[in-house]
């Protein structure tokens, strides 16, 4: 017998989802609206266990409105195939919805800014398992969850655990996918990181 109040639930949370989505289309808190083509507000499941966090859209992303659709994006599909998964079945974003000019890194004051957005996703999604990638990602999550960050070569492929008042959240933090554009030995290493997760696929319950 389905369970009408779990429905329902889910239902709310598509519903909030899509109100996000529409605020971020909208969003001129800062100044990269005025040079974005789109914002890219994230795309996948909304009841992902894993949800993937870069840092910020590139070219190839502000230009589509989608994340991960350049030369790194390939290596995040190739990671994904490595464990039975597809774009599909997880949920991925960033912490800057729009693209910063020329890639620069995004400054403190725009975190600040569209990082309320970040969190919403996360607590609509509610995983299993988060996993930043790259320094930026790496960095915020650890900071939000109470956890010291130190280099991303120190902490990649470590599996932390963290109680928060509602749930356990685990964190992976990974390379960033582009890592493998000029460094190809290095995608070994992120199906090695990757793997750690096939444990938490569909294990959340209801």
């Amino acid at each position: 017998m389905m369970n009408t109040h779990w429905v329902a639930y889910e239902m709310t949370d598509d519903i909030e989802m899509q109100k996000l989505n529409d605020k971020i289309m909208n969003c001129k808190l800062c100044d990269l609206y005025k040079t974005r083509t789109h914002p890219v507000i994230g795309e996948g499941s909304t009841d992902a266990d894993l949800l993937f966090i870069g840092e910020a859209p590139g070219y190839n992303e502000d230009q589509q409105g989608r994340p991960f659709v350049g030369r790194a994006g390939k290596i995040l599909d190739e990671l994904l195939d490595s464990i039975g998964l597809h774009r599909s079945d997880i949920y991925i974003a960033n912490i800057l919805k729009c693209r910063p000019p020329q890639n620069r890194n995004p400054t403190k004051n725009e975190i600040k800014t569209c990082s309320p957005y970040l969190e919403k996703q996360i607590d609509l999604i509610n995983p299993s398992v988060i996993l930043p990638m790259g320094s930026f990602a790496t960095e915020y999550i650890f900071d939000k969850y109470g956890l010291q960050f130190t280099k991303i070569s120190d902490l990649h492929g470590k599996l932390f655990s963290k109680q928060t008042l509602y749930h356990q959240i685990r964190v992976l933090p990974l390379y960033h996918p582009a890592v493998a554009t000029y460094n190809p030995n290095k995608i070994t290493v992120l199906k090695e990181d990757i793997n750690q997760v096939k444990p938490f696929i569909m294990s959340k319950t209801i």
